[in-house]
């Protein structure tokens, strides 16, 4: 790499990271949250999707706004947006201004992750490519990962309200770091916001969003549940119509023609829908069933940050010599597995003969999975669409993400004892061990060119 090509992947991961780790580190801490500030297991979910809402319907929108103003200025207002914002949830009085602030919150991450991955695809090429997302994936899923583990270490040493405060230093670098880009700021002639599609997205995913976490307070057939859930459905196939007839979407439906970024995209609802339903239930059941407290709680989880730390960037390589499909097909599948060998947990729960096996397993699946699920979703798209399916990607992720968490609520009920902890591990290795089908069915490996091979 050259000097700028390392800065800009150091700048994307750092921008990326603060995001990703603000999507996992505050699950090790919603026990001590709601018991603090109240609301059981509706303000645990409400604190984790009132981030995904916001940041899973308007990421479209910052590809859109990196088209008009520049990739390096939308990461910039994103960083300066994301420390306020992280600030105000670390003094949060009441459960109900932490909920508003983690919306707020979302809104300046969804500026961050698609412009970050956008600048790797404009400054890395070919191979070198496939290696540079790897490193961005490695770094950025080692964030989802491990932040309950740096989640459970402030909640234990000190309090929840760091988990928030943490963000600073590494957005303060990543600020520092932006002032020694030599890029040109690039912008797009004639881009525009569609404001239409982010307002109908917002409500299409929100409304019903609400009505999941909400049902088992009010009931379905409560007028408080139904309406935002009919009205959500409507405003979702309102935006679908909407971006297939406005000239400047903010999700170009043609990109679903391309037959890999189709099924990658789907492949990642179900992956990514997995990987935030297991997170939530082991981080919650270990301290609020087993006991545990927050950091043993975080630790549980790090086997996984660490085998993606060592393996993501070599299958990353490996997807790029070899093509992507076996990966994303053997990778979900293996970390299905993993979730099924977790249903060995009892009420004496052992973590080394019970948890410990299931979790390698995943963690080794994840690492198959992550960067070639990447590199195939967006290797075929031309470089001047980069930012846009970034995002959507990134979207379709923090969606799944999404609904898992408000889903939740129907699959282990109102109490994660031990049975709604085994139905949720049979519920995540169902979505993983989905998702690696789809990938089989669907991807296709890009035609190699001549005899020429990629280096390692």
């Amino acid at each position: 790499m050259t000097s700028q090509q390392r800065l800009v992947l150091s700048i994307a991961i750092l921008a990326s990271f603060v995001a990703f780790l603000d999507g996992s580190v505050v699950t090790v801490a919603l026990p001590s949250i709601s018991e603090e500030l109240g609301g059981g297991l509706t303000t645990q979910q409400w604190v984790v999707d009132a981030y995904l809402i916001t940041l899973g319907a308007l990421i479209l929108v910052a590809g859109s706004l990196s088209d008009l103003f520049g990739r390096l200025t939308i990461i910039r207002a994103g960083l300066w947006g994301f420390g306020v914002t992280s600030i105000v949830c670390a003094l949060a009085p009441t459960d109900l201004v932490l909920i508003v602030a983690r919306g707020a919150q979302g809104i300046a991450g969804a500026l961050l992750v698609p412009s970050s991955l956008a600048l790797i695809m404009s400054h890395f090429r070919g191979a070198d490519q496939g290696k540079a997302i790897g490193h961005w994936t490695a770094w950025t899923s080692g964030a989802f990962i491990a932040g309950p583990l740096i989640g459970g270490l402030l909640v234990d040493l000190a309090s929840w309200r760091l988990v928030f405060a943490i963000n600073v230093l590494p957005i303060a670098l990543t600020l520092w770091m932006l002032t020694r880009v030599e890029q040109k700021e690039e912008r797009v002639v004639g881009a525009r916001v569609d404001l239409v599609g982010a307002v109908l997205a917002t409500v299409g995913i929100g409304a019903p969003v609400f009505a999941l976490i909400e049902q088992g307070n009010f009931g379905w057939s409560s007028p408080v549940i139904l309406v935002p859930l009919v009205v959500g459905v409507i405003a979702f196939a309102a935006f679908l119509w909407w971006e297939s007839r406005t000239a400047k979407p903010m999700m170009p439906l043609g990109l679903f023609r391309i037959g890999n970024f189709a099924w990658g995209n789907l492949s990642t609802l179900l992956i990514y829908a997995a990987l935030s339903m297991s997170g939530f239930l082991i981080a919650v059941y270990l301290q609020q069933a087993a006991g545990w407290p927050a950091t043993l709680a975080g630790l549980a989880a790090l086997p996984v940050t660490i085998i993606l730390m060592l393996l993501s960037t070599v299958f990353g390589s490996l997807a790029g010599r070899y093509g992507p499909r076996m990966f994303m097909t053997v990778g979900p599948i293996l970390a299905g597995i993993g979730h099924v060998l977790m249903l060995t947990v009892s009420e004496d729960l052992d973590y080394w003969t019970q948890l410990l096996p299931g979790i390698v397993i995943f963690g080794l699946g994840l690492s198959i999975t992550v960067a070639p699920l990447t590199a195939a979703i967006l290797g075929v798209i031309e470089p001047s669409q980069a930012g846009i399916a970034s995002a959507i990607n990134n979207a379709v992720a923090r969606v799944a993400g999404l609904i898992a968490i408000a889903a939740l609520g129907i699959v282990v009920a109102s109490n994660l004892d031990l049975e709604g902890l085994h139905r949720g591990l049979i519920t995540t290795a169902a979505l993983l061990i989905g998702g690696g089908l789809i990938a089989a069915i669907g991807i296709r490996n890009p035609a190699r060119e001549g005899a020429e091979q990629p280096e390692l």
